[in-house]
């Protein structure tokens, strides 16, 4: 046709689909971050909304009201116990954080002595910063108004989330049916079945780790802080729980945050810090985390930092959160297109079929 080799053809056309649909991807960035964190949001109730249902068999819309009621009240019952005390040490690090710095305690701080001549500017740094950020304190209030008003733009997500949540809840088995039912051929809908059941279960499995993980080291850093007598020990705890969302670079920014906040209230004992950071992470990768992704998909760590830098670029925070469920749903669609996948399966099927005698 007009000199064109149509194999030539057939595989522009497919690039610039592709190229399009990955800028259709970036400009509803937004958007999709909402239906990823509303996804995410229902694989965290759905294994209570599974306990609920067995008490009240075949009334799902009971059960997930139920759930809900009973997550509003245990949200509210956590805010009104932790909250406060949580914000209150904020407000009092941010209030004596330009004293702490100009008081000279962060000029203590080991490093090695080849470092010294960055320490200086470091610390002049941090005092100008310090003492910008008293001057300026009086100003952040007087606009406190505006920034609130501005943030109202937060509101909406924050109520469409449960809100789509409740509706993915509720239906997720007759979408399941649709996206079986409308493959016709009989092979391709059993792949398309087994896709799900992957995703599904490689899903469940990140969700599941990655909450109990979040639990664990809030826990962990709470009891250890305060037991040996750390100042702000909620407060920290509660970063290192919330950063642990983010893959790799969340704990290490935990830890040097603690570290810092510890070397500036001159609480010292910053090699204990970095000695229990080094033993609950060896827990955590070796035994926590291996335990709680058994049924998860391997990835490799070098892909783990692509798919986390890329994230940040694309969707900054929640991008570098998503990357991973991404990248291991991606890994599950690749491996049952290009039949390793099926083959596996194939071969434990093998395995565990008993072979007669």
């Amino acid at each position: 046709m007009l000199g064109i080799d149509e194999r030539a053809l057939r595989i522009v056309w497919t690039v610039f689909l592709f190229a399009l649909l990955l800028a259709l991807i970036y400009f509803l960035r937004e958007t999709l971050v909402i239906f990823a964190v509303s996804i995410f949001f229902a694989y965290m109730l759905s294994p209570i909304v599974g306990l609920v249902e067995r008490f009240v068999a075949k009334r799902r819309t009971l059960a997930l009201t139920v759930v809900y009621i009973l997550l509003i009240g245990g949200l509210v019952g956590i805010g009104f116990a932790v909250i406060p005390t949580i914000a209150e040490e904020a407000t009092s690090l941010v209030a004596s954080l330009p004293a702490l710095v100009n008081g000279g305690e962060i000029s203590r701080f080991p490093i090695p002595h080849w470092l010294d001549p960055v320490r200086t500017q470091v610390i002049a740094a941090a005092k100008r910063e310090a003492n910008t950020l008293e001057t300026s304190l009086l100003p952040f209030l007087q606009q406190a108004g505006t920034k609130i008003l501005s943030g109202l733009g937060y509101v909406l997500p924050a109520i469409l989330v449960p809100i789509l949540a409740f509706f993915l809840l509720k239906d997720a088995r007759d979408i399941r049916a649709s996206l079986i039912g409308a493959v016709e051929n009989r092979a391709d809908r059993r792949k398309v079945k087994l896709i799900i059941n992957d995703v599904h279960a490689a899903l469940t499995s990140y969700i599941r780790a990655l909450v109990l993980l979040a639990i664990a080291s809030f826990c962990a850093w709470a009891v250890f802080l305060r037991l040996m007598g750390y100042p702000y020990e909620l407060l920290l705890a509660g970063l290192a729980g919330i950063l642990e969302f983010i893959p790799v670079f969340g704990p290490a920014l935990a830890l040097v945050i603690i570290l810092i906040v510890s070397a500036v209230t001159g609480a010292g004992g910053l090699l204990w810090i970095v000695l229990f950071f080094g033993c609950y992470r060896v827990f955590q990768d070796y035994i926590l985390n291996p335990y709680l992704m058994s049924t998860g998909v391997e990835i490799h760590p070098l892909l783990v930092l692509f798919a986390v830098l890329a994230g940040e670029r694309l969707a900054g925070i929640p991008g570098m959160f998503f990357s991973i469920p991404v990248i291991a749903i991606l890994k599950v669609v690749y491996g049952h297109l290009s039949g390793s996948n099926d083959k596996k399966q194939l071969a434990a099927a093998d395995v565990m079929t008993p072979v007669p005698r």
